[in-house]
């Protein structure tokens, strides 16, 4: 079934509706606000808003104490957002409708592969990534209740030989073939909570999200989303993947890196607020010179053009900057 109600992001009388999502198994770093700043100016400039969502799927990994942090962080940094924040904990019977659905159409199949399975299939692709090789999907009834008598199993759905397009704000227009790309993906994990993907899409439908601002890395899992908003009849939604933060190394920015931690940056060296936003501007080149400089006075003056087919920023201790 495709999407009878789909976002056209040049029909002017549909307000943009942005959203930060981040998840609370920890503090947020450097590159969640970059993107959360991004979302917000993008949705800002065009007269539109944000909402808010804290992405606890992973019960073993997500902590009231982070959640709390992730308001206060927001809060201080001066990020709004419309309507009250959505848990997807509390989200389970929506993504069981979804996945009832996807059900009925005779889309689905238990997958009993363990990550070893995988690994052992073949070498990763970019992105550290496994195209899946249908293992599982042609495994009979018997087949199945044998395997499940040892292994709870995973869901996963069947993918097409169909092209998808999409045409990214930031890096432009990318072609994918979901057999070649990810394969039959998973929607249900083995201990029966929903997958990231399929949740997603729900919630930007239930939050009426159609600008979605994320990270370069996230940008293998749009034409993913794009397959499950079809066949849910979910509106589609523009998709904008920022660049990614590297160390001076050209390494993504990990723990290792205490001078991109808020931590630091606040603590050590006792930014401001808006000191930190001007500088993150400054780096990705969104505006001339580091300063000073609030979420309101980006609205008005930072070009998001800077970010076009760039695919990653290098991150610079502040205190190095002169």
């Amino acid at each position: 079934m495709v999407s009878t109600n789909v976002h056209n992001p040049n029909d002017l009388s549909q307000p943009v509706v942005g959203r930060f999502a981040p998840s609370p198994s920890g503090r947020i770093h450097v590159g969640n606000l970059f993107s959360f700043m991004v979302a917000y100016i993008r949705a800002h400039q065009k007269g539109g808003s944000c909402v808010l969502r804290i992405e606890d799927l992973d019960p073993d990994r997500s902590k009231q104490c982070h959640i709390d942090q992730i308001f206060r962080d927001l809060d201080w940094f001066g990020f709004e957002w419309s309507g009250e924040a959505v848990y997807q904990s509390e989200r389970t019977e929506a993504y069981q409708e979804a996945f009832d659905a996807l059900d009925s159409m005779d889309l689905l199949y238990p997958c009993f592969c363990t990550r070893a399975d995988l690994h052992a299939a073949q070498a990763p692709h970019p992105g550290e990534e496994f195209v899946y090789q249908g293992t599982c999907r042609h495994l009979s009834h018997d087949e199945q209740a044998e395997k499940a008598r040892v292994r709870n199993p995973a869901y996963r759905i069947c993918v097409t030989n169909d092209e998808i397009v999409i045409d990214d704000a930031f890096q432009g227009e990318h072609h994918y073939n979901l057999q070649g790309s990810s394969g039959d993906f998973i929607v249900r994990r083995c201990d029966k909570t929903f997958a990231y993907q399929l949740a997603v899409v729900v919630d930007d439908a239930y939050q009426q999200v159609n600008d979605v601002c994320r990270g370069i890395d996230l940008l293998s899992s749009a034409p993913r989303q794009r397959y499950l908003q079809e066949l849910l009849g979910l509106p589609e939604v523009t998709y904008a993947h920022v660049p990614l933060f590297l160390d001076e190394e050209g390494r993504r920015l990990s723990k290792r890196n205490n001078d991109a931690t808020l931590s630091y940056l606040i603590d050590s060296l006792g930014l401001t607020a808006c000191q930190i936003l001007g500088y993150i501007a400054y780096c990705s080149g969104m505006i001339d010179s580091w300063e000073s400089v609030s979420l309101s006075e980006l609205i008005q003056f930072a070009s998001l053009d800077a970010l076009t087919n760039t695919t990653s920023i290098v991150w610079k201790d502040p205190s190095s900057v002169k």
